[in-house]
């Protein structure tokens, strides 16, 4: 299986329930197994002690003696009732009373190291066979038979009780299997249902990789299945989403560009081709070469103003927001001296200007130069479309700590679905160009990308043979 998210996420939690279950089965193991020792040694514990008291009582008061038939008989009957097996012996060791039928173990010798502990430890469990006793290991507890004599206490035998480690570990066995048994059900249903979130989990991502994939092969159409989930990973198929959508605007952008700056530039050169080589072999009469060159020459002039229309987009994108804003200056002043650059044009058309500019200077923040090329583009945009004797009208006010400049006139009426594209790079709305021949398409993209640096806006609106520009600044 490769690695995929899927299947790390699905091994991390396969080996955290590994981990947890090796943990929690050994310590639960480790207390079943110790508090199943201490009850059977506590089992054991009262078993041997009421078993000495029995035979120390015959001994003493029925002069029982530790070889008589009856007390293996009472042995007898006592691991039937418990399950242990007693063995009494004198104080040398020498069994002479046991628990088994068979009495085998009658006349064998206890290991002094197991008198010893019965002697010092009373009723303590340990592990061990007592030598030739047992034929495996047991659980072997063992205590002094004692009887009082001139104030002293004399011990007469030794009483051992021990249990067959075999049953302990079946039953132990048998738990442990049906915790494993547990465990491993338990442990399969988490593997299941962890493979299945991760997995489902993991689908958009993979969407996501097989989108990125084919961006990368050119295919910017591609989106990833919206869902409703309301994580990050929802969150990441949105942001995916808006990503992809800004980048097949901005590869249709400049798709766009390419289109328009090719169509710009293809046209004068065209021009300017055509009539040097006609008046180079001689298709255009000596005659008219002077007129042909005029033309030559406007088209060169053009193809310059949309190499310095250009080089100044290019500088206003790489402009600092933050400079820009340090500076303040007069915005008053730059309207008038926008709008006496150009009296000469409007006195070509014919146009009657209004103008309502106010007395006093008002402070704004920005670049002089760049909103002055702002206000002149405006002035300029107005005089190329205004009808001959309309009205160019520019005005001036102050309003909540901003400062409003419009710039209107009379003329035909941009249509309402031109009016969001009226920005665009290269965009003119005389698709002719009937009256705008000089024009590259280049002059309101730059004003409103000063704008933009100046964090300002700018609208527009057109109705009734009326356009009408207007823009804000902040006031200083």
């Amino acid at each position: 299986m490769k690695r995929s998210i899927y299947f790390r996420n699905f091994l991390a939690t396969a080996l955290i329930v590994l981990i947890s279950f090796a943990i929690l089965g050994g310590l639960f193991s480790a207390w079943m197994y110790s508090r199943s020792v201490s009850e059977n040694s506590a089992t054991m514990e009262t078993a041997l002690l009421a078993a000495s008291r029995y035979v120390t009582t015959q001994y003493i008061y029925s002069e029982v003696e530790l070889s008589d038939l009856d007390v293996s008989m009472l042995l007898s009957l006592v691991s039937d009732v418990t399950g242990f097996d007693l063995l009494i012996t004198n104080p040398n060791g020498i069994v002479y009373a046991c628990s088994k039928k068979d009495f085998l173990n009658i006349g064998k010798q206890v290991p002094s190291y197991a008198l010893t502990l019965a002697s010092e430890h009373p009723r303590s469990v340990t592990r061990t066979s007592l030598d030739t006793i047992y034929s495996e290991t047991r659980q072997v507890a063992g205590m002094p038979l004692t009887r009082g004599e001139n104030g002293e206490s004399i011990v007469f035998g030794y009483i051992f009780l021990s249990n067959d480690m075999t049953v302990f570990k079946e039953t132990w066995q048998r738990f442990s299997g049906v915790f494993v048994l547990i465990a491993l059900n338990v442990m399969v249903l988490t593997f299941a249902i962890s493979f299945y979130a991760t997995k489902k989990q993991s689908a958009p991502l993979n969407e996501m990789v097989s989108a990125a994939r084919r961006f990368a092969r050119g295919d910017i159409s591609v989106r990833v299945r919206p869902s409703d989930r309301i994580d990050e990973i929802g969150q990441l198929t949105q942001a995916f989403n808006a990503m992809a959508d800004s980048l097949e605007s901005s590869e249709t952008s400049r798709r766009n560009f390419i289109a328009n700056l090719s169509h710009e530039l293809k046209t004068p050169m065209t021009i300017i081709a055509g009539f040097a080589e006609g008046l180079l072999d001689g298709t255009i009469r000596p005659e008219n070469g002077e007129r042909y060159l005029g033309v030559i020459a406007s088209e060169t002039r053009r193809l310059a103003r949309l190499v310095g229309g250009m080089l100044d987009m290019s500088k206003l994108q790489s402009t600092d927001k933050e400079d820009v804003l340090k500076n303040s200056f007069d915005i008053t002043e730059v309207a008038k001296l926008a709008l006496l650059s150009l009296s000469g044009k409007i006195e070509e058309r014919r146009l009657d200007v209004n103008a309502e500019l106010p007395e006093d200077a008002i402070m704004t923040q920005g670049d002089k130069d760049s909103i002055t090329q702002v206000i002149y583009n405006l002035i300029d945009n107005a005089i190329k479309y205004s009808k001959p004797g309309g009205i160019i009208s520019l005005r001036l006010w102050k309003q909540s700590g901003r400062a409003y400049i419009s710039v209107e006139n009379s003329g035909k009426t941009i249509p309402e679905d031109e009016l969001p594209q009226i920005f665009e790079r290269f965009h003119k709305t005389d698709k002719s160009r009937s009256i705008d021949r000089e024009g590259v398409g280049l002059g309101l993209y730059i004003v409103k990308t000063i704008l933009d640096n100046h964090n300002e806006d700018i609208f527009v609106t057109s109705a009734d043979g009326m356009t009408r520009f207007m823009f804000t600044l902040t006031i200083a």
